[in-house]
């Protein structure tokens, strides 16, 4: 559930009117025609990306558009679903040690290389390793994926070097290898963190919260010129930022002379073709498939159900586009704050799952595009995945007699439930947040809002920008919320989402957790033996299933349109499902 791979899984709002998309059938426009040999690929995005700092961001978008700028070791391939080396000549030597911890040793390829042409060494990697640890720079929703490494060994060749571990972690070869590189000379031109070891970060991480360099490096990095100027964000990928217009578009452009071109065929990561990449912002979807039929996107994503299926009867799109539908490592939930009184009783939580109609929302709402989630992990883990577990049903009248047993009744005959909670008689009221543009998470509140009301809850839906929505649930400003969460083919790590340490600064918005399974998330980390840890994600779905923190939707499928000029414009079920800087002209489409 990390993330990196995945990070949250929500839509991205911003406003932008475009009107230049006529919806007619009959006449296919010149703007397709004249892409046809268009090497550049403009990707449709739902907004901005939050930034592009690629420690502290949080949102998808920027989790995209970041790959293409900072390489990292390794990374996962999209064919085989496999760890890969990307700037390390080849996947870590892993070794268990006595005392229960691991040394996990790489080698850089000296091919790579920064944009000034020095050699990246190991002294790179501890400095990007430095910078994830640094106590005050603001990326607490990553740090917990690299406690586990707490000092680092090098050697007289530079470009070797071993994490030394304390414990054994189940993602410790592809986390280690996960982090993006940073070029010190831009980041770090004064040597702040020169003198701070990794070992010194990894067990003075307090004390050293208040040393003056270590502050004013964070508050330098965590800055906006870090974030947004194109002048301080670099990496060793194939890309650079070119230009940024706010709520429009982020425009890539290939480096000329990049290492990784010399290495070209010998992995996907460095077959990189598009001279220029844009990521288009279009916020209402229905715009943005216009945009895409009328060949002003060349890829979009996260089509709407709908939209999908009317595209797919479009001569238009079709004649110009390929249509996929992989699988897609994610779910849907609906989130309760259970740290608010009204939702302290799981049987109050357990009536909400009951008002729940997933055969409605799979048939209208999503069109089948999706199955039943019963928890947090992808039904393609089948080791894994507890298949013995029910999703809840709807019945509305199952839910009555729960909330009559949580001490919820119309005591005053409004037509209202309420109950006394902590002294204090309520009635049961409660908002559904939800982000603005996405119509499938209006329709699911409407349909949960009537539902409740029958039976005498008052749902409010309430839209929220983007950026309102993703900060009042980071500080838990919610009653219920629409989210998702994308995954990865690595094993499921579920501290960052669901540990009670996560609550503050963390993912795990909704509050829940508790001595339980905080041990059963500790064991999962630890445990190397899959069968032992499946047993333990077992119990771990379990006890979510039981206390409904998540009210768990569907695994989604993924549909995404690609214009088919392109060839090596794969799907995958790793997101965005394509990999675009893989883009190559195939040939102009016939008409």
């Amino acid at each position: 559930m990390k993330n990196k791979y995945s990070i949250i899984f929500l839509a991205f709002i911003l406003t932008i009117t475009l009107g230049l998309f006529s919806c007619g059938e009959e006449n296919t426009t010149n703007t397709v025609k004249n892409q046809n040999l268009n090497p550049e690929v403009i990707c449709h995005e739902l907004s901005d990306a939050q930034m592009l700092n690629p420690v502290t961001y949080s949102d998808a978008v920027a989790g995209y558009i970041v790959a293409e700028i900072f390489y990292t070791l390794l990374a996962i391939d999209f064919e085989t679903l496999e760890p890969t080396p990307v700037v390390a000549a080849n996947r870590p030597e892993i070794e268990v040690t006595e005392e229960g911890g691991m040394r996990i040793t790489y080698n850089i390829r000296p091919e790579a290389k920064w944009d000034n042409g020095e050699q990246i060494t190991a002294k790179d990697v501890e400095f990007a390793l430095k910078v994830i640890k640094n106590p005050k720079v603001d990326n607490l929703n990553n740090k917990p994926y690299y406690e586990f490494i707490q000092d680092m060994v090098f050697y007289d060749d530079p470009l070797k070097f071993t994490f030394i571990v304390d414990k054994v972690y189940i993602l410790a070869e592809i986390t280690s290898g996960d982090m993006p590189l940073l070029p010190r000379s831009i980041y770090d031109p004064n040597g702040l963190m020169d003198e701070f070891t990794i070992k010194d970060l990894s067990t003075r991480g307090e004390e050293l919260a208040s040393n003056e360099k270590i502050v004013e490096f964070a508050n330098e990095f965590n800055s906006e010129k870090f974030q947004r100027d194109k002048n301080f964000i670099s990496g060793c990928g194939p890309y650079n930022l070119e230009e940024w217009q706010t709520g429009q578009k982020i425009v890539l452009v290939k480096k000329e002379n990049w290492w990784g071109d010399q290495l070209k065929g010998q992995g996907m990561h460095f077959n990189v073709n598009p001279p220029k990449i844009i990521y288009q912002t279009i916020n209402d979807q229905t715009t943005a498939k216009e945009a895409l039929k009328g060949g002003e996107v060349d890829v979009m994503n996260g089509i709407k159900s709908k939209d999908f299926q009317e595209l797919l009867k479009s001569k238009k799109f079709t004649d110009n586009f390929n249509a996929h539908t992989p699988p897609f490592m994610a779910y849907a939930y609906l989130g309760l704050n259970v740290r608010k009184p009204m939702f302290s009783d799981k049987r109050t939580r357990q009536a909400l799952a009951h008002l729940i109609d997933m055969d409605k929302i799979l048939d209208k709402i999503i069109l089948g595009y999706g199955e039943i989630a019963i928890g947090a992990i992808h039904p393609s883990k089948k080791k894994e995945h507890n298949n013995k577990i029910t999703p809840y049903k709807y019945n509305p009248e199952k839910a009555k007699a729960l909330l009559a047993e949580a001490g919820w009744k119309d005591s005053d005959g409004d037509g209202i439930l309420d109950n006394t909670i902590n002294g204090k008689k309520i009635k049961f009221e409660m908002s559904y947040l939800y982000n603005q543009g996405n119509d499938t998470r209006k329709a699911v509140g409407l349909l949960f809002q009537e539902e409740a009301r029958k039976i005498g809850i008052i749902v409010n839906v309430i839209t929220q920008d983007w950026s309102i929505f993703l900060e009042n649930t980071k500080q838990h400003d919610f009653d219920m919320y629409y989210g998702s969460w994308v995954s990865s083919p690595t094993p499921d790590d579920p501290k960052q989402i669901y540990h009670t340490s996560s609550y503050n600064g963390g993912s795990n918005y909704t509050g829940f957790g508790n001595d339980e399974t905080d041990a059963l998330i500790d064991s999962i980390r630890v445990e190397l033996d899959e069968d032992k840890r499946a047993k333990l994600y077992h119990r771990f779905q379990e006890i979510l299933h039981d206390e409904c923190s998540y009210l768990y939707l569907y695994h989604p499928l993924e549909k995404i349109g690609i214009h088919k000029r392109f060839s090596n414009a794969e799907t995958s079920a790793m997101r965005p499902g394509f990999r675009v800087s893989g883009f190559s002209v195939n040939q102009p489409v016939a008409k």
